[in-house]
């Protein structure tokens, strides 16, 4: 399949499952649509009787604690929709509207993996239509505390570098780097869970999250370390999934990005605080059609950083 060309699904595929926080069951079917359609949110089952489309973009984004939700409360959301974000991006496809009946993406696992699998039980297929990308010009950052997480140009592709640290013996400091490619995005991220910490649960239960998190779909961390009778999938499965979740929120600036992503500490919040700071700004960013061919961004243009105040979440 060219990477030069749009990329939507071959036909429909259907997933079900409950909410990580509202513990709610939600159907979803991933529809195959048109070049130009973008990831599109039908959000069904609503009150008042009426769907919605919410586009998956960060200006639709309103919250990002704990998750990403597109759309409002008032007139319909998506939550946690970072999983299978991540899995269209790493998969490199451009176009599909997804339907879902319920307020919150299902969990399945913790990953994104039964997305992968899901799409590709179906297939997918290159349309006629250039790819356009959005290339980083101009290094942008955002920071809060010790946490920074920062867009610098690149000629071609997504290169994330992750690295997360806590005081957790379980976790400690770990690093990620990688290339996102589909392959790349099979192979090394996809099958990375979620994780939480027992210490959290009775105050996330109060603050109704967590609802339908078990060891099912989540990797529990305690005391003592890992909860899990099956352990954890990677030695560094929790910073895989902080990537993961990375790929997914950034897929929210509409394109796929020609970029290097570095975050130190970092989480949804700053996420959508740094697409924020690269839209303020139409001097930070081009959209080109894929295989455009441009002069090297000069080493010189300044760093715009930002420290994040975040009106999301």
């Amino acid at each position: 399949m060219s990477q030069m060309h749009q990329v939507t699904l071959r036909a429909p595929v259907e997933i079900s499952g409950v909410g990580v926080h509202s513990g709610e069951s939600v159907s979803v079917t991933l529809h195959p649509a048109e070049p130009g359609h973008g990831i599109v949110f039908l959000r069904t089952g609503l009150p008042n009787g009426i769907d919605r489309l919410i586009e998956a973009r960060h200006i639709n984004v309103s919250a990002t604690e704990l998750c990403t939700v597109v759309g409002s409360r008032e007139s319909g959301a998506v939550a946690t929709i970072e999983h299978l974000m991540a899995a269209l991006a790493g998969l490199a496809i451009d176009n599909v509207l997804v339907e879902i009946d319920g307020a919150e993406m299902p969990i399945l696992d913790g990953s994104a993996a039964p997305f992968v699998a899901a799409i590709e039980s179906v297939g997918t297929i290159a349309q006629a239509a250039p790819r356009r990308i959005l290339k980083v010009r101009r290094p942008v950052r955002v920071e809060k505390g010790a946490s920074f997480v920062e867009l610098l140009p690149a000629e071609k592709g997504l290169k994330l570098d992750v690295e997360i640290d806590f005081a957790d013996a379980a976790i400690g400091r770990q690093r990620r780097v990688c290339d996102l490619t589909p392959a790349t995005f099979r192979r090394e991220i996809a099958a990375a869970r979620t994780f939480g910490f027992m210490r959290d649960v009775e105050a996330l239960w109060k603050a109704g999250f967590a609802l339908g998190a078990s060891l099912e779909n989540t990797v529990a961390v305690g005391e003592d370390g890992v909860i899990n009778p099956e352990g954890l999938r990677f030695a560094d499965e929790f910073a895989r999934h902080k990537l993961l979740d990375a790929i997914g929120d950034l897929a929210l600036a509409g394109y796929p990005l020609a970029a290097t992503y570095r975050a130190h500490r970092g989480g949804h919040r700053l996420n959508f605080a740094v697409l924020e700071a690269l839209f303020a700004d139409r001097a930070n960013y081009e959209i080109v059609e894929a295989g455009t061919r441009r002069e090297p961004v000069e080493a010189i243009l300044p760093l715009q950083v930002a420290a994040f105040g975040g009106r999301a979440g």
